[in-house]
């Protein structure tokens, strides 16, 4: 049995009681540390509240070594947990698909997702997004087009555009830093960006959202990470009066 379980947002305290009791009762029990990070906790702390060992695993243990998970799956109870809910990665989708092929049980047990909280943070209605995209680091001689040619295509749409900045083992793109290569890959495109939202350490006690221009945005304090990042299209007149009231609009 393979059990996928969605962590929530901030610690180990936000998983749902029914994944707690998974995670207390699995055989093995692996967390994934790419796709996103619980930053109000670490591997040690959930270990002794989970009371289990976690093994952690890198994307490529779980894109190329599926195995890894699927054969103590086959034959005993394995907890898979992320970051978030635990089906918006392509990754986890597909680690299901392969689990099922081999005849193994599969079951969800959610948690609270960022597409959602993002929502309640800011305003903005979640039936006006259109397609989210991803902000990576630069790499040499490599800085891909694909975000500003979603976020004008929203934009050209009257839609927000949900922007995931790019986490790595040892360094999290801040507001900041994403909407400076925002702003660079729009001027090459020709793309105009009036507004930015950015929420940092959404789910805890204390999360940051900021709107305003990139020079506003860019010179607020956020704090730690994680953070993550909004491209609104034209605002809803509760929207705006919302960001006017909750972020600093």
């Amino acid at each position: 049995m393979l059990t996928f379980i969605g962590l929530g947002l901030h610690d180990h305290k936000d998983v749902s009681m029914r994944g707690l009791e998974c995670i207390r009762e699995a055989d093995h029990v692996f967390l994934e540390g790419y796709t996103s990070r619980l930053s109000g906790t670490s591997v040690s702390e959930m270990q002794a509240y989970f009371r289990r060992p976690i093994r952690v695993l890198g994307r490529e243990d779980v894109e190329q070594h599926p195995e890894i998970v699927l054969d103590p799956a086959a034959t005993g109870n394995v907890a898979f947990l992320t970051g978030g809910d635990p089906m918006v990665s392509t990754t986890h989708a597909d680690l299901r698909i392969r689990a099922a092929l081999r005849g193994i049980r599969t079951a969800l047990i959610h948690g609270a997702s960022i597409s959602s909280a993002v929502c309640g943070l800011t305003g903005l209605q979640n039936y006006r997004f259109g397609k989210s995209c991803s902000l990576p680091f630069p790499a040499k001689n490599w800085s891909p087009a694909t975000p500003i040619e979603v976020i004008g295509k929203n934009l050209s749409q009257g839609l927000h555009t949900l922007v995931y900045l790019d986490i790595q083992e040892e360094r999290c793109m801040t507001i900041p830093e994403a909407i400076v290569l925002l702003e660079g890959l729009a001027e090459k495109a020709k793309v105009s960006i009036p507004l930015y939202v950015g929420v940092a350490r959404a789910g805890s006690g204390a999360p940051v959202v900021f709107a305003g221009t990139a020079e506003k945005v860019t010179q607020a304090d956020f704090g730690p990470p994680l953070h993550i990042l909004v491209v609104p299209g034209p605002l809803h007149v509760v929207e705006e009066e919302y960001l006017t009231m909750f972020g600093g609009l």
